[in-house]
């Protein structure tokens, strides 16, 4: 029983289940969708939560670019643990204890920020001392998604396409409840300092729930027949792997090694990495800080970010309908993303109608649904062109590329600055 996908006209046969593997069991209730969604939506939702809350930094903090450091923070962070995590973390704590210890840790470092204005800031502005605690409070952030994000993608990818999709929509959602959040916390509170600060403070007290439920659903994947049926097959793969390998001459075998791998996604991940390189270089930190609305003030970053945020999950959305299988395809329509660097320079810099409300949020809507739609399809794809056993090393590659799009991004984010 194969999977083939379409790589440069040419069928790529992946091997996903072994010859004599019985039928897989049914997701009742979608059950093992819903979970992947959900642990799709915790991974991104702290990033989310602290860039989305920019409304309540930049009034704690002004003059500071608060996105723009975030973004530098979080993303080279997270690099730098995934990096960590394959050259050792990963020989000696299971995918499972990961996630966990990653979980706990957006808790920990969610609880910061009403900690932190309860018990010290209380509302005053520029006490810098707390705003560099914040940025460590991102980098803590930064080490959690790095052990989350690799062992639910590296999860997602054993599985078949859909788990990866619902991973994908899942992190979609993430922004869009995040901003969703934000946008109601703001607005049943009076707008002046006093409400902000109460806004704030239940919009990351609401955050921390949703991150509960996270753990508990993280806790109840592998329990589920569906999950247990592919981890057996990921097993039987490796084991008669071995026994091919053990059966055969060294001239006449030849291992799949990590460069191997790459070799054969070596596109997918050029694509990855363009593909977020060009988003984060623009969002959130341009969209943030430098378009600016006298008729919506600090509403519009907020209302700006909640756009991306529902175009990006639109794209991912389209995933379930549409799947372009075709390599080239994809990887170039991700290449062809660059032209929205000179679209929002003119936002900037450009006549006075390009610089209005309606053409910047025309652009950041195009820009989140590219992002969801072209970033999703080759995480789809690029894990089935491997064998089976294979498909997590893969999913935990495509998470390092992603980060080193994002970490690139971020870095050249501070030249709209100039």
């Amino acid at each position: 029983m194969g999977y083939s996908v379409a790589k440069g006209g040419n069928e790529v046969e992946s091997q996903l289940l072994p010859p004599k593997a019985a039928k897989a069991p049914e997701d009742r209730f979608h059950l093992a969708y819903i979970v992947y969604f959900i642990l799709g939506a915790g991974c991104l939702l702290p990033w989310n939560a602290f860039i989305t809350a920019v409304d309540y930094f930049h009034h704690l903090y002004p003059g500071v670019d608060v996105n723009r450091v975030f973004a530098v923070v979080y993303m080279v962070g997270t690099l730098l643990c995934l990096l960590l995590i394959i050259g050792w973390v990963s020989k000696y704590f299971s995918a499972a204890v990961r996630i966990n210890l990653g979980l706990a840790l957006f808790v920990a470092s969610l609880l910061v920020v009403p900690v932190m204005d309860l018990a010290y800031i209380r509302g005053t502005q520029g006490l810098y001392s707390g705003y560099c605690v914040t940025v460590a409070a991102v980098a803590l952030t930064a080490v959690a998604d790095s052990l989350v994000q690799g062992g639910v993608i590296g999860s997602a990818s054993e599985l078949p396409e859909r788990y990866m999709q619902a991973t994908g929509a899942g992190t979609g959602c993430s922004g869009v409840l995040v901003s969703v959040m934000r946008i109601i916390t703001k607005a049943i509170f009076p707008q002046d300092a006093h409400g902000l600060r109460s806004s704030a403070n239940l919009y990351f007290g609401v955050s921390i729930a949703v991150m509960a439920i996270c753990i508990v659903c993280h806790n109840l994947a592998d329990r589920l027949p569906v999950i247990q049926y592919y981890r057996d097959l990921k097993m039987q793969a490796m084991n008669e792997e071995e026994k091919e390998k053990a059966s055969l001459t060294g001239s006449q075998w030849r291992s799949t090694t990590l460069w191997d791998i790459l070799g054969r996604t070596k596109w997918f991940c050029f694509g990855i990495i363009l593909t977020h390189l060009v988003t984060l270089s623009i969002f959130p930190g341009h969209v943030t800080e430098d378009v600016h609305s006298e008729v919506l003030k600090d509403w519009y970053p907020v209302l700006l970010v909640t756009t991306y945020d529902v175009f990006d999950l639109i794209g991912k959305g389209l995933l379930a309908f549409y799947l372009i299988k075709d390599e080239k395809v994809a990887v170039a329509a991700s290449a062809a993303r660059v032209l929205f660097y000179p679209l929002f320079l003119f936002s900037l810099r450009g006549p006075e109608f390009f610089r209005s409300e309606i053409p910047v949020a025309f652009l950041t809507c195009l820009l989140g649904l590219t992002n969801g739609y072209f970033g999703g399809v080759l995480m789809i794809i690029a894990p089935k062109t491997v064998p089976l056993q294979h498909s997590e090393t893969v999913g935990f590659m495509l998470v390092l590329f992603v980060i080193v799009g994002l970490a690139l991004g971020s870095l050249v984010a501070f030249l709209w600055a100039f």
